[in-house]
């Protein structure tokens, strides 16, 4: 492509808000904008009024946790397991609440994210130093996302200046043990109408030797993990990240603002494998929108967005393939205030992925997919109650249409107390490789759907907040290779149970936070491994972070721990349960300069989150971070 048409292609994408509806709540002064979460409703509401579970982690936490990746920040928290193959870098899977991998819906900015010949969002190449900001929701959210929110859905936030007129900066380094160098900066520069800014950051690491999968030339048969031929690839696996990120926002009056932004990471991976072993990378996010106000009571939004995932992949130096997929997304939502505490919310969804694959063994012919939806929420208070409800119709070119929706109800009682009920309906369309990859697809292939309820109690007494969630999925269609006919199939159903408690609060001068879970995900399809366990799921997780401020020092401990898992359908390969401690020590030694130390898996423990595949033992980093207030 010209840089001409890139530039084309940005321009007429960069038309303004990636918050969905976050303006609205700018211009109310009774809401905190840190409690504000837009991931729930698609519209602005504070995360304690959520009829969901819902998760924020802000830059503050960000940067207190020490975290170098995206997966690392999200390890271990309520609902999340995360499956990493190798370390820094490495392909990492995301299973919410005992969900399939690609049944969790990214949203970059409000632009949906994700690879759309394997299903997955590259997780492992979103750079953390150009997040701001963290939304988790779990529970299904199909009503109105459409496709792939069957677990949950996950928005990512960009950096973004402060409201305050004038120049900001920022910078960053850090090194470490595997080689780890970091280095980022940042500025932004804002006006009384708007603001540009830019960062730019860089990650590299040695790694560390990814995988000890093998196979015996002599009887492949014997082949695990990633199939490596004995005595080969014994070598440390690195990972490069170079990534930048630009932002504008422009208000010419009340009525109308418009905001544009754009992420890009390109970089290169090296794993264990004989197919290929590393990859040069690309994982782009370009997007806009643009705001209507009519009046207090009524605003439209116009929104646009691009992802590209492209991944070029070698031999040594010769080329093995390359997926190149690209996800086009355009929304119209109009939100409107009929009365007080009644709010009403539809719109127009419209999505189209491509995928152009070029490999010589296999080829595979370009293919695209188009996906058209309107949905309606309406949200209500009455007294101590609250409604929400929410219905979607999608049309896919590829399966037709589908319908989903969701029905939620809280109930405030006593002093700080509240229940809250749901269900919903969802589901997952099949990826690109299901339906289309040589002698694997199946273009007949039906939707996954799902059917959840969920139940939570809640409690917030001004200095401790906790909740409990019980929640049922019953998951249909389940796609999985069908040896009966040498393809994908749609042959397998599942049911899954499972019970978090999640805690906040200060225990003397330490900060606390903590979660509890445990999962229940079971096979419920005919034959042999009916009853079996879902794969890669432990049956119990916990995780505690403890943080505390002494004047200009900071000290924090986290701690980590699942359960045993199954690796496989069958229930034959297990991986064993493990436990990791994680410290971490700052000091702010003048005005906008700190220095960090953290220590990750402290007690040096030999785990796995999926068989065969190391993850690195005791690892440390020493960082400095410049940030003027």
């Amino acid at each position: 492509m010209q840089p001409s048409n890139i530039c084309l292609r940005i321009t007429a994408l960069a038309t303004a808000l990636s918050l969905p509806a976050l303006a609205f709540a700018q211009s109310d002064d009774a809401k905190d904008l840190d409690n504000v979460v837009v991931t729930a409703t698609r519209t602005a509401i504070t995360a304690d009024t959520a009829l969901a579970a819902v998760e924020v982690i802000d830059r503050k936490d960000i940067e207190q946790s020490a975290a170098r990746s995206l997966p690392e920040l999200l390890r271990g928290r309520a609902g999340i397991t995360l499956v990493n193959q190798g370390g820094l870098g490495k392909l990492s899977t995301l299973f919410l609440r005992g969900t399939e991998s690609d049944h969790t819906l990214f949203l970059v900015d409000g632009v949906r994210v994700g690879n759309a010949t394997s299903g997955l969002a590259s997780l492992q190449d979103i750079p953390l130093e150009q997040l701001e900001r963290i939304e988790i929701v779990r529970g299904p959210r199909s009503s109105l996302y459409g496709a792939d929110a069957i677990g949950g859905v996950i928005q990512l936030f960009t950096r973004r200046g402060s409201g305050d007129a004038g120049v900001r900066g920022r910078g960053q380094a850090r090194v470490g043990s595997q080689g780890l160098l970091e280095a980022s900066a940042g500025v932004d520069v804002r006006g009384a109408r708007g603001g540009v800014g830019v960062d730019l950051a860089h990650q590299s690491t040695d790694g560390i030797n990814a995988c000890s999968g093998f196979y015996d030339p002599n009887d492949f048969s014997t082949a695990a993990g990633c199939f490596i031929a004995p005595g080969t690839h014994l070598d440390r696996d690195g990972y490069r990240n170079d990534n930048a990120s630009l932002r504008a926002d422009f208000a010419p009056n009340e009525a109308w603002q418009f905001e544009a932004q754009a992420l890009r990471a390109a970089g290169h991976n090296d794993y264990d494998g004989d197919y290929a072993d590393n990859s040069d990378i690309v994982q782009q996010v370009v997007g806009g929108s643009v705001r209507w106000k009519a009046s207090e009571a009524a605003q439209l939004k116009l929104s646009v967005g691009r992802n590209t995932d492209t991944s070029d992949n070698h031999v040594g130096s010769s080329f093995a393939n390359r997926f190149d997929t690209t996800r086009d997304s355009a929304s119209l939502q109009g939100d409107f205030s009929v009365a007080t505490g009644h709010a009403l919310t539809a719109g127009f969804d419209w999505l189209r992925d491509r995928a152009d694959v070029q490999d010589p063994w296999t080829p595979f012919p370009p293919v695209s997919r188009g996906n058209r939806a309107a949905f309606a929420q309406y949200q209500g208070k009455l007294n101590a109650h609250d409604l929400q409800a929410s219905l979607r119709r999608d049309d896919n070119d590829q399966f037709g249409g589908k319908t989903t929706g969701g029905i939620a109800w809280g109930y405030g009682f006593a002093e700080g107390w509240r229940v809250t009920a749901s269900h919903a309906t969802a589901f997952k369309a099949p990826s690109f490789n299901e339906l289309y990859y040589p002698f694997f697809g199946n273009p007949a292939l039906r939707p996954e759907s799902a059917r959840s309820s969920e139940l939570s109690l809640r409690h917030d007494n001004g200095g401790w907040q906790w909740q409990l969630n019980a929640y049922r999925n019953d998951i249909d269609d389940l796609i999985v290779y069908d040896t009966a006919i040498f393809a994908a199939n749609n042959i397998e159903s599942a049911r899954i149970r499972g019970v978090e408690l999640t805690a906040s609060g200060r225990l003397g001068a330490w900060d606390v936070r903590g979660q509890l879970g445990t999962l229940d995900a079971r096979n419920l399809s005919t034959g042999g491994n009916h009853g079996k366990r879902l794969p890669r799921r432990p049956q119990r997780s916990a995780r505690i972070d403890l943080d505390r401020d002494l004047g200009d020092l900071g000290f924090g401990i986290s701690g980590i721990a699942e359960g045993a898992r199954w690796d496989d359908v069958a229930n034959t390969l297990r991986v064993g349960g493990y436990g990791t401690v994680d410290a971490r020590a700052s000091w702010r030694f003048a005005a906008g300069w700190t220095l960090q130390a953290s220590l990750v898996n402290a007690f040096d423990r030999r785990y796995e989150t999926t068989a065969y595949y190391n993850q690195p033992g005791r690892e440390w980093s020493l960082g400095l971070r410049w940030q003027p207030r």
